[in-house]
């Protein structure tokens, strides 16, 4: 078995600095060194191997507000992706040995191997609450097994560090080439099927795709196929899709949305079906015409009510986001169809007589609840002309 060290509050060995210079100590693991970027907070009780291997956490420091993290270990069923865009994690318990039938590494170890950083013994409330309190944090996450840290430098590095606003981070974790997909969703005792022959075809645009977002789409029966969050609106109609997928991802909107959206308005033109998730809700919008905003604390977690407005039902669902749509610059023609019910921000828009819809939740979950599975049928039903 990987242990982590128990921890000696005599001689920590991990420290998340902020940039005001507040210093909390507690003990370190994963890989040693440290990282800068910007701290955020997650309130799943599970699924933390989905969480730290988003896409959409790139530049992130994501600290769990669950006290008891790493204890079913970590497997290669659980990836969102292969190199997780995550930085580091900070969460109160120290991490015990894994106890769960599916687990193949310690989580220790999985971090060390992937170059991230993690923090235990800490006050993850008070983290959380000054996240709250005065909005994300520019902070310097550091693992020193010596226990000697060089506080200025960490502090230095946290001011430096530039924050999200402006930051085109989609290029960074997209697929460079195209490619098909044919995986479907995880069933238990037979793990991941696979789609023999799908009666549609849908182009996935990855400005940082989950991959169970592209695993239900071929749930749904539909070829998939991949295209880089660079690709133009010809590139992609040039696959003769019957639908187009614009996914989730990491950054400002805005940034991403000087070469995303000429393209998106040219799939507009198209008249295909389009459908997005997150990043890609609002790379949407902003091609709608409409504006985005950054967030006090954004929405992370696997618990958030949202109410559909179309029918009065209200889903949990999964949260990963620090920019909003802001509903009141939506154009004429474009409905909100879902709003949060923690704070009435957008979570939806549909363009009124057209199969184009978009959500800022995560219906695909993983970690989460699968109350908005239905939308990947709507898509699905739309493409073959239903």
């Amino acid at each position: 078995m990987t242990q982590t060290p128990a921890l000696d509050p005599r001689k920590p060995t991990g420290a998340v600095v902020f940039a005001d210079g507040t210093a909390i100590y507690g003990h370190g693991f994963g890989v040693a060194g440290s990282k800068v970027g910007e701290l955020c907070f997650n309130t799943a009780i599970t699924g933390y191997q989905e969480i730290l291997t988003d896409p959409s956490y790139a530049g992130q420091i994501i600290t769990f507000t669950f006290p008891h993290i790493g204890n079913v270990g970590t497997n290669d069923e659980d990836l969102e992706t292969t190199t997780p865009a995550a930085l580091g994690m900070i969460c109160r318990a120290a991490i015990t040995n894994p106890a769960n039938f599916r687990s193949q590494s310690h989580l220790h170890k999985w971090l060390a191997a992937r170059d991230l950083v993690g923090l235990a013994g800490v006050d993850t409330r008070a983290i959380t609450a000054k996240i709250r309190r005065d909005g994300f944090q520019n902070i310097a996450l550091a693992h020193a097994p010596d226990g000697k840290f060089d506080l200025d430098a960490l502090v230095a590095a946290a001011r430096q560090w530039p924050g999200l606003e402006g930051m085109d981070l989609a290029k960074d974790v997209s697929t460079t080439q195209t490619y098909k997909w044919n995986e479907t969703p995880w069933v238990l005792g037979q793990g991941f099927g696979e789609l023999a022959d799908g009666d549609i075809h849908v182009v996935a645009v990855d400005y940082g795709a989950k991959r169970n977002i592209l695993r239900c789409l071929a749930g749904q029966g539909a070829r998939v196929t991949v295209v880089p969050a660079s690709a133009t609106a010809e590139e992609i109609l040039a696959h003769a899709p019957d639908g187009v997928f614009l996914s989730n991802g990491p950054g400002d909107p805005a940034a991403t949305g000087a070469y995303a959206v000429p393209a998106i308005k040219g799939l507009l033109d198209s008249g295909k079906p389009i459908f997005g998730i997150c990043l890609g809700h609002q790379m949407l919008a902003l091609a709608l015409g409409a504006k985005t905003k950054k967030m006090h604390q954004g929405h992370r977690g696997a618990n958030h009510p949202v109410k559909d407005l179309t029918t009065g039902k209200v889903e949990i669902t999964s949260m990963n986001h620090g920019f909003t749509v802001d509903a009141a610059t939506l154009p004429g023609g474009v409905t909100e169809t879902h709003v949060s019910l923690f704070d009435g921000s957008n979570c939806g828009l549909g363009i009124t007589g057209r199969h184009v819809f978009s959500v800022q939740h995560h219906p695909e979950a993983s970690p989460g609840p699968h109350d908005a599975h239905y939308l990947f049928k709507r898509f699905a039903n739309a493409m073959r002309g239903s």
